[in-house]
């Protein structure tokens, strides 16, 4: 006798009891939402807020300006540098702002007014980086004259309470994370301070440094220098875990990132691209083509799949996947109308 068996039935229950794998999110930003005209001269630097909502635009014209991420709207313009400003750093709760500049001065803003808070003076030279710590009660900021300074924003003195000298050249780029701080020197030098414990760890990687950071999950470093290579380090040993090159870096101060969740490295590039590498394969994975210039600057959204790049006087906003920006949504309710 024959048996006649139902295989649809059998695919349907297999189908529900092991359901297909949803599709992966993609997790890079490789679509251009929008292109902003900052009008500020060549952006110097671009960086996310606490948030992501919003963004910062440092400007060779020698002002600093916030602007809507979902609008690409400005803001507010905020002057009172006397040259170019070089980077600029948001506090937790969005009020306040903090720039470092050319002039060797860091400035401390309040964002609804615009109005500066304080000028800090003490640096020998300009000032490349500057960034709150975590409650903003602290500015820190790194200058070409070799050291990284320290200043309360709520005391009514100007000086710095800390001044750390160790770098035999200018410091080029600065981290803050919870009690600990890391910095990147021309001399070639990664330092990293443990602040609550009074101690000075030191990684030689033999190239100028441009930028450094931490991964998201704290254990883990990252470095870019003039070699053309960004390099991947264990925090509490320095061992090196990745080293990523596709890339050129020879001649500007270039940033480098981690991707929101450590899953991929990012790098800017003199040759108008943003590189991409899988943290752990270290393969390349995304070359995106920015422009024909020298990306400047670049910054990950802390949280979502998104990416500013900087080249020349313009911001551009990158996502994972196509979207519809509110622009569009006018165009075409004017249409239908």
């Amino acid at each position: 006798m024959a048996i006649c068996f139902n295989l649809s039935f059998y695919r349907q229950k297999w189908e529900m009891s092991f359901p297909q794998p949803k599709p992966e999110v993609p997790q890079l930003p490789q679509h251009l939402l929008r292109t902003i005209d900052c009008q500020q001269g060549a952006v110097r630097a671009v960086r996310f807020n606490a948030d992501g909502n919003y963004l910062l635009s440092c400007g060779s014209d020698k002002s600093l300006k916030l602007w809507s991420v979902s609008r690409g709207t400005l803001l507010k313009t905020y002057s009172g540098h006397g040259y170019e400003v070089l980077d600029a750093d948001g506090s937790y709760d969005n009020s306040q702002l903090c720039s470092c500049s050319s002039d060797k001065t860091v400035i401390l803003w309040d964002v609804a007014t615009g109005q500066v808070t304080r000028k800090l003076r003490g640096h020998a030279g300009k000032v490349n980086c500057v960034q709150f710590n975590e409650e903003a009660t602290v500015i820190l900021s790194g200058s070409i004259d070799g050291t990284v300074r320290c200043w309360d924003t709520r005391s009514r003195k100007f000086d710095p309470i800390q001044i750390l000298d160790e770098a035999q050249d200018g410091v080029s780029s600065l981290k803050v994370s919870e009690h600990e701080l890391l910095t990147g020197s021309v001399d070639g030098r990664v330092r990293r301070y443990d602040l609550r414990m009074g101690q000075l760890h030191v990684d030689f990687i033999n190239s100028p440094i441009t930028c450094v950071c931490f991964s998201a999950d704290a254990q883990c470093t990252l470095t870019s220098s003039l070699d053309s290579t960004v390099r991947l380090l264990d925090k509490s040993t320095g061992e090196m875990l990745g080293e990523y090159k596709g890339h050129k870096m020879k001649g500007y101060k270039l940033d480098c990132c981690l991707s929101s969740k450590d899953t991929h490295v990012l790098s800017c590039s003199e040759d108008g691209h943003v590189y991409c590498w899988d943290l752990v394969e270290g393969s390349l994975t995304l070359k995106l083509p920015v422009g024909k210039a020298v990306v400047q600057s670049l910054s990950f959204h802390p949280s979502e799949t998104r990416l500013l790049t900087a080249m020349e006087g313009r911001v551009q906003v990158w996502v994972a996947e196509p979207e519809e920006t509110e622009e569009d949504v006018v165009v075409v309710q004017q249409e239908k109308a």
